[in-house]
């Protein structure tokens, strides 16, 4: 039986935000781990043929994740998250942003707020992001540098992990 999950990506400029809900077939504890513990985040977070390389995680209020995205061809591309609210299983939120090798976040890039709730429907869960941008133009930015497209994409991943078959 295949499992056709829902999701749902749209943007609202006038409020600066991306909004995607998406359905997984694993159960919430499944998930949350899937989105907080960075050995699991390295198997599925980037777009194929990118990989996820973490370099520190501290899944905690004040807490960070620092890690890069490596393309096929070596670049690399670093991001910083820094956690600020965190209800285990319901909900996390937190600030992402581009950084160099050493943390410090480029302010030339986009940067972003991200609310994150997890919703326990049984054997399937839905993960609903609320990504808030500080402006308008660091919004098209990001749609413009293919992120709608490269979530989808790592949500396939994140399908493959729970199926079993794990992305390389």
């Amino acid at each position: 039986m295949s499992h056709n999950p829902a999701f749902d990506f749209s943007v609202d400029k006038e409020n600066n935000t991306i909004t995607i809900k998406r359905e997984f077939a694993a159960e919430l504890p499944l998930v949350w781990d899937a989105y907080t513990k960075s050995e699991i985040m390295d198997l599925w977070w980037a777009p194929k043929p990118w990989k996820t390389k973490t370099k520190s995680q501290d899944f905690r209020e004040g807490g960070h994740w620092h890690y890069a995205m490596v393309g096929p061809e070596g670049e690399i591309h670093w991001c910083w998250a820094d956690y600020l609210k965190i209800h285990p299983q319901k909900h996390y939120n937190g600030l992402d942003g581009f950084a160099d090798e050493a943390g410090n976040i480029n302010k030339e890039l986009p940067q972003s707020a991200w609310g994150v709730d997890f919703t326990n429907r049984g054997e399937k869960t839905l993960v609903n992001y609320v990504i808030t941008f500080p402006d308008l133009a660091q919004l098209e930015t990001t749609l413009q540098m293919g992120f709608k497209e490269g979530m989808t994409l790592a949500m396939e991943n994140l399908d493959e992990y729970f199926s079993g078959s794990r992305p390389e």
